[in-house]
């Protein structure tokens, strides 16, 4: 049986969405942050001799500047704040002071601030620098001398050495008895506890060269979960020795030092900078804040138009002068799509401030329940836009340094029908397990009980969820805490 082959010509419509490689680069600058934006800047002006930074004399830098703070009158979005007390405590957001240790959360107990940077850094070294001192004046030979240089640089930042002897042997290519003859002398190094493999060996080695590693002790050290759950009746069981021995233990392991390497971390990190700032406005404007972009971290680029007019006028080949005019396109569609850029997160940022405007007067019981789809909408842009402006970018805020989706939380119902945010709820729980006393320990009916009296319509299942989320202990452990505190 044979098969006939046809050829017929088909009309059919359909509908797709074909993004152009401008348009994924676009979204992709989106969900670039500051830091992030300036890497690809510096490659993208490698490639195109058209886009330069914005740079050159004092004058031109203050003419800019005023040009900037110019076009930030116009860009940014201002609100005025009605609590006249609330707006003579406010303050600037500073990278370089207070903040610079909040990392991404901020402070949050709002506390003061650090000593100053300055005096952290007199007359410290490094702790590679005060190991490595020691390993010259012990190490019997070179040999010892390369193996353990190789050692002090796998420490991590607790100062513990976490990886197994037998593979750091292997990858070293020497034997396994040298390099744990080695790793023996470096564990009588100072600080005390350093190399340890984990906490249980960090704090047998302090106890040891205080002589107060007994028996009893070690148990103890073998048993660390049952000291974080406080129930010294089982750890005296297992220890054979009393409750008051125990507490004894107890009182000598809080004296140690469970981090041997924090005394020598004197350079202030930061683990995020902000994209975007709020400033203070001043009363006699009407008060409020500016919410505007981080310019110290934003670069500003151009397109040099001299250069292009130059180089195409003397320019004959076909090739170079389309390879200048796509340059020109692409450097001009950047310049766009920056803006555009700039003024997403602006309004985004500039919105999630006005609807948060009680969590910064009064803290975080008052901040409020906040999805993408309320601010996409407030601000006329796509959800998906939203996500991407704010996912990964950080503000600085006079309650200190948070990533945008910080603001964005779910929501509970209260008694009289309005929304409340359920970081508000945690901040409530947590308000009400610090003010315990040991006679007073509220279990997490009590905590369900008292927040429904306050308007707040949870669940104890919820309690629960929550004081997990938090890291609070249940009612029973923290009874022991407390009881071991008097």
């Amino acid at each position: 049986m044979t098969q006939k082959i046809t050829q017929s010509l088909d009309l059919r419509q359909q509908q797709s969405l074909v993004m152009t490689p401008q348009m994924q680069q676009a979204v992709k600058l989106l969900q670039m942050n500051n830091l992030e934006l300036q890497d690809f800047l510096e490659a993208e002006m490698v490639q195109n001799p058209l886009l330069e930074k914005a740079e050159g004399s004092e004058d031109d830098r203050e003419d800019f500047e005023e040009e900037s703070r110019d076009s930030r009158q116009d860009e940014a979005v201002e609100y005025s704040r009605d609590d006249e007390e609330a707006q003579a405590s406010r303050e600037d957001f500073d990278a370089g002071s207070y903040m610079a240790d909040v990392g991404a959360g901020g402070r949050s107990n709002f506390s003061d601030s650090l000593p100053d940077f300055q005096d952290q850094l007199v007359g410290q070294k490094s702790l590679r620098d005060h190991l490595l001192g020691q390993l010259h004046i012990e190490a019997e030979n070179s040999l010892e001398r390369s193996i353990g240089t190789l050692l002090i640089d796998r420490i991590d930042e607790s100062g513990y050495l976490r990886e197994e002897p037998d593979v750091l042997a292997q990858q070293f290519g020497c034997g396994l008895e040298t390099l744990t003859r080695v790793l023996s002398l470096l564990k009588t190094f100072d600080p005390t506890g350093v190399f340890a493999r984990d906490l249980p060996e960090c704090l047998a080695l302090q106890l040891d060269e205080r002589g107060e590693l007994t028996a009893p002790m070690k148990v103890l050290l073998e048993n660390l979960d049952l000291l974080a759950q406080h129930d010294h009746k089982k750890l005296s069981k297992i220890c054979g020795v009393d409750v008051e021995d125990i507490a004894a233990m107890v009182l000598l392991i809080r004296g140690l030092n469970p981090r041997p390497s924090a005394e020598f971390e004197h350079v202030v990190a930061q683990t995020a900078i902000p994209d975007v700032l709020m400033k203070s406005l001043p009363k006699h404007v009407g008060g409020g804040y500016r919410v505007e972009l981080n310019s110290e971290t934003l670069p500003r680029v151009l397109v040099n138009r001299d250069y292009y007019v130059e180089v195409s006028s003397r320019t004959k080949d076909k090739k170079e002068k389309e390879y200048l005019s796509a340059q020109l396109t692409n450097a001009n569609w950047l310049v766009k799509a920056l803006d555009q850029r700039a003024q997403s997160i602006l309004k985004v940022a500039a919105e999630i401030v006005e609807q948060q405007n009680g969590f910064f007067l009064y803290g975080i019981e008052f901040l409020k329940p906040l999805t993408l789809r309320e601010v996409a909408e407030a601000v006329d842009l796509h959800e998906s836009t939203v996500s991407r402006v704010t996912t990964g970018k950080f503000i600085g805020t006079p309650r200190g340094l948070l990533e945008l989706k910080f603001f964005f939380t779910s929501s509970i119902e209260s008694a009289d029908g309005i929304a409340i945010s359920s970081e508000s709820v945690k901040a409530r729980i947590k308000a009400l397990t610090d003010e315990e006393s040991v006679d007073a320990i509220l279990s997490d009916d009590d905590l369900a009980e008292k927040l429904n009296g306050e308007g707040m319509n949870v669940a104890r299942r919820t309690v629960a969820k929550y004081r997990e989320a938090l890291n609070i202990p249940s009612s029973v452990v923290r009874r022991r805490i407390k009881k071991s505190e008097l």
